[in-house]
């Protein structure tokens, strides 16, 4: 996690200005990977007790609009932000409960990274969602399904 310092030179390195907010929020992001509003509103008033609702969404907006953070919302999911910027990664989400991670740009022949029609468009990155179960609720969803011994008294 970047220190105080680091932070305070990737906004001015934005040419933003270094504000409690921004910083807060900023922070929070990095400390959180993936997390929605609510999350980086609370992480942000551990910091700043009194910044308001619409100043983390203000600095957000910022914040990804300076290319610092990234805004993701992977299909029946609610905005999320990362600090993950700069490459073209993906990510894997479960259907159960819903945790994401972070998943590198397959390599080499892959279905559905280059598209079959680009309609003319200088395509420069490519979205991909995964979906299935995260490993603990795959192991949730194998010990709900495995047949339950009768026990006999």
């Amino acid at each position: 996690m970047p220190s105080t310092v680091e932070y305070e030179n990737l906004l001015r390195g934005a040419e933003l200005r270094v504000t409690q907010p921004r910083m807060a929020v900023l922070s929070a992001v990095h400390d959180n990977p993936h997390a929605d509003t609510t999350t980086i509103i609370d992480a942000a008033r551990i910091q700043v007790p009194e910044v308001s609702h619409q100043a983390v969404y203000d600095v957000l907006r910022a914040l990804t609009g300076a290319g610092l953070i990234q805004h993701i919302q992977p299909p029946g999911s609610v905005a999320r932000y990362e600090s993950r910027v700069g490459d073209n990664h993906h990510h894997v989400v479960c259907r159960s409960c819903g945790a994401i991670a972070d998943v590198d740009c397959a390599v080499g022949s892959a279905p559905c990274l280059t598209a079959s029609e680009d309609h003319g468009f200088v395509i420069e990155e490519a979205e991909v969602v995964y979906r299935g179960l995260c490993p603990d609720c795959a192991a949730k969803s194998t010990n709900e399904q495995s047949p339950r011994k009768e026990s006999r008294v």
